[in-house]
């Protein structure tokens, strides 16, 4: 027998095998019986046609058809004597069988690469230094007393906008004549709502229960015409309203009593309450570039270390990220293009095969890993913040990915110590929009 490979990719290969037929011999006539028991002629007992007959009426075409299981077959023989290692279904590109003199044939598959990572230490990249403003934290406040109003029903809406109104609206011309086959909607207006129009705002101060007033908008759009030019179209649309109830939005104060009903009695200090509000924001900001930091840390090594990964692996998480995404579309009613979401969602499977072959050998080289004295480190840590058993801890961590969680944690330390990262204000490291959008 001989044999060799040739590399297609760091992931992808091809194995050429060539059998005399002394050494298939033996399989290539076992294979023909298997199927010669299923034969029947006229005249013989079905499995007994002798080999002449079959010779004479099948040719050749049974050795051949044998020929092709005896190279799976040698294929995997090959593969484990020789430590292949194939992933996924191989598959035979080429089958050349000269009965009675050989079989050559050439067996495609995927492995898992063999990666010298190198160019993961001090890497330079940016990351924004997101710190939490005096006006952030006003309008979290804001948002608290808000979310804590009362209201109280009045006969007139007053010259602020804290005001709840309901009315029912009729579409109108331009002179305010209700519009015929149409027919007039209840709405509820939250005055406060810095969306709501204008008009609508200005012209109902002063408006009592039973009154009405008007308000119109312009739509200006494109759109093609018939000779599939683009044109401009305004369009003018005119609302009458009339006011069925008001409320008066009450705005509690931010005092002890407001701060003690929000923290559940756990804070009374209007300035420890701005502290922990401030404290919690920074929190968020900084898990964010924590997530920031990771993700341009993982981009750089895997740009410094690319290479084509097993599309075995890449199709399996792919397939993962869209049964996921199906299943929420179809939780929450959103059509779902499968086709749409493998385009968009494949270069996030590649990059994650990419890094789990990447980081396996960053652990490696640097011996990071988790003791079980660390272990226990960490279980005793949860079982201090949760009161459940040490030893219940212990078993789970073992028995769920919680140790690959915390090597993971551990690399991403060491990254950290080991790259040059720089923390910039984010409003000179790219536009607002560009930054939300990555996160």
């Amino acid at each position: 027998m001989e044999y060799q490979v040739n590399e297609i990719n760091a992931s992808e290969k091809e194995v050429e095998i060539k059998l005399s037929y002394d050494e298939i011999r033996e399989s290539i006539e076992n294979e023909v019986k298997k199927q010669t028991k299923n034969i029947q002629v006229p005249g013989f007992r079905k499995g007994k046609v002798p080999k002449n007959i079959l010779k004479k009426m099948f040719g050749d075409a049974l050795e051949y058809e044998a020929a092709d299981k005896v190279a799976t077959e040698f294929f995997w023989k090959v593969a484990d004597e020789k430590d292949l290692r194939p992933i996924g279904k191989p598959a035979m590109t080429s089958l050349d069988f000269e009965p009675e003199k050989q079989l050559i044939f050439k067996v495609k598959y995927e492995t898992i690469p063999d990666i010298n990572v190198k160019n993961y230490k001090d890497i330079e990249i940016e990351v924004p230094d997101f710190v939490v403003t005096d006006e952030e934290v006003q309008k979290e406040i804001e948002y608290i007393i808000k979310a804590n109003q009362t209201t109280e029903t009045v006969d007139e809406i007053g010259d602020d906008r804290n005001y709840h109104i309901e009315v029912e609206i009729n579409r109108t011309d331009e002179q305010g004549n209700i519009l015929p086959d149409t027919k007039p909607e209840k709405l509820t207006i939250d005055l406060t709502n810095e969306q709501i129009h204008p008009q609508i705002v200005e012209n109902s101060k002063g408006k009592k229960v039973g009154e009405s007033f008007s308000f119109h908008f312009t739509d200006e759009r494109k759109q093609k015409n018939s000779d599939g030019n683009e044109e401009e179209i305004t369009e003018n649309y005119y609302y009458t309203a009339k006011i069925l109830s008001i409320k008066k939005v009450i705005l509690p104060e931010l005092n002890e009593e407001l701060v003690k009903k929000v923290t559940k009695d756990r804070l009374s200090d209007v300035e420890a309450f701005k502290d922990e509000i401030k404290k919690d924001i920074q929190k968020y900001y900084d898990q964010r570039v924590e997530e920031i930091t990771r993700s341009r840390l993982l981009s750089e090594i895997i740009k410094n270390n690319d290479f084509t990964p097993p599309q075995t692996l890449v199709n399996n998480i792919l397939e993962e990220y869209l049964k996921s995404e199906e299943n929420y579309s179809k939780q929450n009613k959103i059509p779902f293009n499968r086709e749409e979401a493998r385009n968009r969602l494949f270069r996030n499977a590649e990059n994650e095969v990419k890094w789990y072959l990447i980081k396996e050998q960053i652990q490696k080289a640097e011996n990071i890993s988790v003791t079980e004295e660390e272990l226990k480190e960490y279980a005793q840590k949860e079982a201090e913040q949760t009161g459940l058993p040490l030893d219940k801890i212990m078993n789970y961590y073992k028995a769920s990915n919680q140790v690959e969680r915390i090597i993971d944690e551990k690399l991403f330390d060491f990254l950290k110590a080991n790259n040059k990262i720089k923390r910039v204000d984010p409003k000179t490291l790219y536009p607002q929009k560009e930054e939300i959008n990555e996160q």
